[in-house]
C-alpha cells in the first residue's frame, strides 16, 4: 500500500476554521465551475459523478457508491463492462506528466459486484399523474427513459419486438463482455417501478402489428426508441457494384445480424479463415466470436490504422492475445469466389492517411492501381448500423443522414410522438444512449406536466479536512484480471474481464484526484507568507493581480503576474491543483477551505 488516508493534521482542530453550511447553488458561475473543473463528469454523456462514487469506493462504501452511479447512469454494473469510457480520455490524471488515467470503469463494476447483496435501492418518486407512456424498443435509450418516466408517476409500457429486453445490449454484444445474469439484474431494477414489459410486441403496418398511430391516439405520449437495427451496406464495386453479397454468398455475413442470430440462440458456423470489414466494437466482437467458433484466422481490415480504432485499447489487447489480426489502410472494393459460387477471397485497394475527418477521425485515401486479394473463407461485414424508419406509418421530418428530426423538448413533428437515443444521433454507444434517453425523459416529463419539475443546481458543501494524500499520486493504474487465454476461447460464454478485488479496488480509488473538491484562499484572511507556495508540489498557486470579464457564464478571468509588488490575491488553480491538501496543512492562517462541489437534481 503506497499511503493510508490522510487524517487531519496534527494541532489542527475543525473549531479553528469557518463552519459552512450545505448550500444549492444555481448560480451560473457555479455550475461553470463543475463543467469545467470536473472533465470526467463533463465527458459522461449521462454526466455521472464519477469522483463522488470512486471516493466512496475508497471508504468501501460500495452500496453507496452503486446509488451514486444508479442516479445517472441506470445500469452500472452494465457499463461497468461494456461502456466506451469518455470519461477516461478526459480524466486529469491521463494529461500529460501525470500518468495514466483513472479506471473510471472499473471501479464503476466494484460499486455494483461488491454492494452488499442484500442491498436496497432507494429512489426519489412523484405522484402517480395519470399520464400514459408507450416507449418503442428495450434498448438501453428506451429502458432508461423508462426508468425515469416511472420515478415521474407516469404509467409506462414499453414495445419490444425481441422476446427479451435489452436490445444491443442482449443481442449484439457477447456473453463474454457481458454476462447476462448481470443485465437481467440490471434491467429488473430499472423497469421494476411498474414499468409495463411487452415483449414479441412488433411495430409496424403489417397485419399482425401495431401501428404507431394507434399508440398516439391511446397513450398521451409516444417515444421512439428502436435504435439503430440495421447494418450499413458494404459498398463494391466492378463485377459486384449494385448487388448485395449477402444475398447471393452464404459465407458472406453483416456483423449485426451474425451477433444477433447468435444471441436469439441460432447456431453460427464460420470458415477456417474469417476476415472482418469495420473498425468498432462490432468488429471487434465478431472477430473474438469467430476464434471461439473455431476459426484458425480471425483478421479485422481497416480502412485507416490500428491507433485510430474507436474501441478501448484493453480490448484490442485481448483480441490479439486470442489471435485476432489487424491489418490496416485497406478498403474492400470487390469478392472473389470458386466456380461453385463459394467465397474466397476479398479484393482491396490499399489506402494512404490523409487528413482528419469531421468527429477525429482519419481520412483514408485509396492508391489507384493498388488492389491486392485477401484469401478467406467467411466474410463478415460490421462497417456501421443504421436507423429504420419504414415501420412508422406516420411521418415524422427526417434529415439528410435519414434520421428522425426533433425539437428542442424532444418531440418530432408528429404532435406527441418523442424519439430518442440512436434512433436520433445515429449508431453511438451504450453510454450516451443511456443519457440520451434519461435527458429526453425529463422533457416529456416536462411537456406532460406543463412545467419544469427538477432542474440542475449544484450542492456545495463543507470538507473538514484534505482527503488525498501526496503519497497517492504515485500509484500506478492497476491491471484488471482476465481469464487464462485457453480457457476463455475453449468456454465461449467465459467472462474475460474478471474483476477487481477489494485491495486493488481501493488502490485504483486513492488515484482519483477528487476534482470535485474546491480549494479556495479566503483574500481577507490571507497575510501573503508563501507558506502555501513553498508546499504546492505543482504551480497549482497563482498569484493575481486583476480580473477581466470572462465569456463562459459570468466566469471572469483572472490575470497573473510574477511580481509580487503587482499581487492582489493569492489564487488556487483547481485546473492544476491534484489535491493534496499540503496548502491546507501549511497555512498557518488557516485562510485555505475545502469544498464539494456536486451537480445535482432538485425539485421546483
Amino acid at each position: 500500500m503506497l499511503g493510508e488516508l490522510p487524517v487531519r493534521p496534527e494541532g489542527v482542530e475543525a473549531s479553528t476554521r469557518r463552519a459552512q453550511p450545505v448550500v444549492v447553488s444555481e448560480d451560473p458561475r457555479d455550475v461553470a465551475w463543475v463543467r469545467q473543473n470536473i472533465p470526467c463528469q463533463t465527458a459522461c454523456p449521462a454526466g455521472t459523478n464519477v469522483p463522488a462514487y470512486i471516493h466512496q469506493i475508497m471508504e468501501r462504501k460500495y452500496g453507496r457508491s452503486y446509488e451514486t452511479n444508479r442516479e445517472a447512469n441506470v445500469l452500472p454494473g452494465v457499463l461497468g463492462r461494456v461502456c466506451s469510457r469518455p470519461c477516461e480520455n478526459a480524466c486529469r490524471h491521463g494529461w500529460a506528466g501525470n500518468g495514466e488515467p483513472v479506471a473510471i470503469c472499473h471501479l464503476k463494476r466494484v460499486a455494483a459486484d461488491m454492494k452488499d447483496a442484500a442491498h436496497r435501492i432507494t429512489e426519489q418518486l412523484y405522484a402517480p399523474t395519470g399520464k400514459r407512456v408507450a416507449i418503442v424498443g428495450a434498448g438501453p435509450a428506451g429502458v432508461a427513459a423508462a426508468h425515469d418516466l416511472s420515478l415521474f408517476g407516469h404509467d409506462v409500457v414499453i414495445f419490444e419486438r425481441e422476446e427479451r429486453p435489452g436490445g444491443m445490449l442482449r443481442y449484439g454484444i457477447p456473453v463474454f463482455r457481458l454476462p447476462r445474469d448481470v443485465l437481467e439484474v440490471e434491467l429488473h431494477n430499472a423497469l421494476r417501478l411498474g414499468v409495463q414489459l411487452k415483449t414479441g410486441v412488433s411495430i409496424g403496418s403489417g397485419p399482425n402489428e401495431v401501428r404507431v398511430s394507434a399508440l398516439l391516439q391511446e397513450y398521451d405520449a409516444v417515444l421512439l426508441a428502436t435504435g439503430c437495427m440495421a447494418a450499413t451496406r458494404l459498398p463494391l464495386r466492378g463485377a459486384w457494384e449494385g448487388r448485395e453479397p449477402t444475398d447471393e454468398l452464404r459465407d458472406v455475413e453483416y456483423g449485426l445480424d451474425f451477433l444477433m442470430q447468435m444471441h436469439r440462440g441460432e447456431r453460427k458456423r464460420v470458415g477456417r479463415r474469417v476476415a472482418v470489414v469495420g473498425a468498432g466494437f462490432t468488429a471487434l466482437d465478431c472477430a473474438r466470436v469467430a476464434v471461439r467458433l473455431g476459426a484458425a484466422e480471425a483478421t479485422i481490415h481497416i480502412r485507416t490504422a490500428e491507433e485510430y480504432i474507436p474501441v478501448t485499447h484493453e480490448e484490442i489487447f485481448e483480441a490479439k492475445r486470442e489471435g485476432v489480426r489487424i491489418k490496416g489502410l485497406r478498403t474492400p472494393v470487390g469478392l472473389r469466389t470458386d466456380e461453385n459460387d463459394r467465397l474466397t477471397g476479398v479484393e482491396f485497394c490499399q489506402n494512404r492517411l490523409g487528413g482528419w475527418r469531421a468527429g477525429g477521425r482519419r481520412l483514408a485515401i485509396p492508391i489507384e492501381g493498388s488492389e491486392f486479394v485477401e484469401h478467406c473463407d467467411t466474410l463478415i461485414i460490421a462497417i456501421g448500423q443504421q436507423t429504420v424508419n419504414q415501420y412508422l406509418d406516420v411521418k415524422p421530418e427526417i434529415d439528410r443522414g435519414g434520421y428522425v428530426r426533433i425539437a428542442d423538448n424532444g418531440m418530432t413533428s408528429v404532435p406527441n410522438l418523442f424519439a430518442a437515443g440512436d434512433f436520433v444521433k445515429g449508431a453511438t454507444t451504450a453510454v450516451e444512449a443511456v443519457g440520451h434517453g434519461r435527458r429526453i425523459a425529463q422533457r416529456i416529463d416536462t411537456w406532460l406536466m406543463g412545467w419544469t419539475r427538477r432542474r440542475e443546481a449544484v450542492r456545495i458543501a463543507p470538507v473538514a479536512a484534505p482527503l488525498r494524500s501526496r503519497s497517492f499520486d504515485f500509484i500506478p493504474r492497476q491491471a484488471m484480471p482476465v481469464a487464462a487465454l485457453n480457457e476463455r476461447v475453449r468456454k465461449s460464454e467465459l467472462e474475460v474481464e474478471t474483476g477487481l478485488d477489494e485491495p486493488v479496488a481501493s488502490e485504483e480509488a486513492k488515484r482519483c484526484y477528487l476534482c470535485d473538491l474546491r480549494y479556495e484562499i479566503d483574500v481577507d484572511r490571507c497575510i501573503y507568507c508563501r507558506a502555501c507556495i513553498e508546499v504546492a508540489p505543482r504551480n497549482c498557486i497563482k498569484l493575481i493581480k486583476g480580473v477581466e470579464p470572462g465569456a463562459a457564464a459570468g466566469y471572469d478571468k483572472l490575470v497573473e503576474t510574477a511580481e509580487w509588488n503587482q499581487v492582489a490575491a493569492i489564487w488556487i488553480d483547481n485546473n492544476e491543483c491534484i489535491r493534496c491538501g499540503q496548502c491546507f496543512t501549511a497555512c498557518p492562517v488557516r485562510c485555505i477551505s475545502i469544498s464539494r462541489c456536486e451537480l445535482v437534481q432538485v425539485d421546483v
